[in-house]
């Protein structure tokens, strides 16, 4: 039996009902769910094929990796072929069956950020491997680490890591004949700073090697709920991936796949999209700002990275009490106990809701 760490969620069910009990209902900001509609170019080409009685490739269709390669190209700089682009069911399986995938050995060590999403330390777990969280590759001495996750954005924080930080994760990871998987489902939503992508020429010297990048549309294109992603990046790991993934049965549905190329063609409706974020966001920020809390980092993705100086859960506590839901920092590692991680996924009016509550 692999031992899994309990699901956080499941603890911040009292808070939840401490803010569902506010007169104004709750303001639900501890999860960066989408809450906007699905774009009419996702749902029309949805429904024009879900006439698809047979079964689906898992490598995805060629319209489906061209879009894909087509927009890392159009919006990120990067030069991929299409034929190194698999569409994934969403990202968070990917993520959490990542190391499996790759043949990631009982024993060896999964290197992901101090602080960081949940589900690499799952994923670390499901192939029997040691999670470590570290912000210091240095440190790890002479041992073989056959994966290092990066994440820029970061969930939760925000942070944006520059080309020079990212181009050391390569240098290290080739030298000691590590895999550096990349989670950029932040990386269209840059506010204050712009992320690179570790595909990009200026972080991997034009080659890709060693390198794969994980993408969702769950943020960009608000479909969460359609389990829409994909990776791309060394030809060698895409084919040993896909391989995998054909035994498995890891196949994205076929009407899913056609929605995802329509998206991915369409940059007005994900700049409409982040147009609502940006609003949201600067409502939400200066609010917390006069109600005492200190935000960090945050110069991108969907959160605000926040502390008052006590402890995560008496923030939790504080805000719940004025109807706001938010996730202590703990969630992300023991790091984040000072923190707060505040959405700005909700609605403009529940926005509203909490901007004045905190007032």
């Amino acid at each position: 039996m692999i031992a899994l760490p309990d699901f956080p969620w499941d603890r911040l069910v009292p808070y939840q009902e401490v803010a569902r009990a506010h007169p104004g209902g709750i303001v639900d900001l501890s999860v960066g769910t989408p809450v906007d509609p699905v774009p009419p170019v996702a749902r029309q080409a949805l429904s024009a094929a879900a006439d698809s009685p047979g079964y689906p490739l898992t490598y995805g269709t060629p319209r489906l990796r061209e879009a894909a390669a087509g927009w890392l190209r159009r919006r990120h700089g990067v030069v991929v072929d299409p034929a190194d682009v698999l569409p994934t069911i969403g990202t968070k399986e990917l993520v959490a069956w990542l190391p499996t995938l790759l043949g990631v050995r009982p024993g060896e060590r999964v290197v992901f950020p101090a602080l960081a999403y949940p589900t690499y330390d799952v994923g670390a777990r499901l192939a029997g491997a040691e999670p470590y969280a570290t912000d210091g590759l240095l440190s790890l001495g002479p041992e073989r680490v056959p994966l290092v996750w990066v994440n820029s954005p970061s969930n939760p924080t925000g942070r944006v890591l520059p080309a020079e930080h990212l181009r050391k994760v390569v240098a290290w990871a080739r030298e000691h004949g590590a895999i550096v998987a990349s989670d950029e489902c932040y990386i269209e939503l840059g506010w204050e700073d712009e992320p690179l992508s570790v595909l990009h020429p200026d972080v991997c010297e034009g080659s890709h090697e060693g390198l794969l990048a994980v993408h969702s549309l769950s943020k960009r294109s608000n479909l969460a709920g359609y389990r829409a992603g994909f990776v791309a990046g060394d030809p060698r790991l895409v084919r040993r991936l896909l391989e995998v993934r054909k035994h498995a049965g890891m196949i994205m549905p076929a009407p899913v796949q056609a929605a995802m190329a329509a998206v991915l063609d369409d940059d007005a409706h994900a700049d409409e999209q982040r147009e609502r974020y940006a609003r949201r966001r600067a409502a939400l920020r200066p609010a917390l700002e006069r109600a005492g809390w200190r935000v960090e980092h945050s110069e991108a993705g969907l959160y605000l990275w926040a502390a008052n100086g006590e402890d995560c859960w008496d923030q939790v506590r504080a805000l719940a009490d004025r109807g706001i839901l938010v996730a202590p920092g703990e969630f992300y590692g023991d790091a984040g106990r000072g923190h707060v991680r505040v959405a700005i996924t909700a609605t403009d009016e529940r926005v509203d809701a909490a901007v004045s509550r905190l007032q």
